[in-house]
């Protein structure tokens, strides 16, 4: 057995902790948010349906390498996220404008998808922001201690 104990002191800290939470929130949000649009408006997607269930699982995996500590994960999260953003800043006006005559109707309102494409833009920016903050944190940042100090004594 080695006389060593890897520890990483920057994932002990509570501002490390808390960010991690947000960003696997965040993640979690996005990719239930693009699930909800996808399946919503599935009748009148036209391109985009693959697309749309590959962001979301994205999202999932990110989530969860983000769970185990992976520092590496955060800004490829960030970059997606801004595809993303762009994307739903795109869509939103095409689900708006769907409520002329003429057009088929999703199974959920062009009005409802239209907002949730909206309210996915500021989620994006979050993301980008908090993934950011994640990655200066440096959780990645091992320190070898003796494994005398790291365990405590035997009673």
């Amino acid at each position: 057995m080695s006389d060593v104990k890897i520890e990483h002191p920057n994932r002990r800290k509570a501002s490390s902790k808390l960010a991690r939470l947000v960003v696997i929130v965040l993640l979690l949000a996005s990719a239930a948010v693009t699930a909800i649009v996808t399946i919503g408006g599935w009748s009148v997607l036209e391109g985009a349906k693959a697309l749309s269930v590959a962001f979301i699982l994205v999202y999932v995996v990110l989530a969860f390498f983000v769970a185990r500590w992976s520092r590496g994960v955060l800004p490829m999260a960030a970059g997606v996220a801004v595809i993303l953003g762009i994307f739903a800043a795109v869509a939103a006006p095409g689900w708006f404008d769907r409520d002329a005559d003429g057009f088929t109707d999703p199974a959920l309102s062009a009005d409802v998808l239209g907002l949730l494409c909206v309210l996915l833009v500021p989620l994006q920016v979050a993301l980008i922001i908090v993934a950011m903050q994640g990655f200066r944190q440096r959780w990645n940042v091992e320190a070898e201690r003796p494994r005398r100090e790291a365990e405590p004594a035997p009673a």
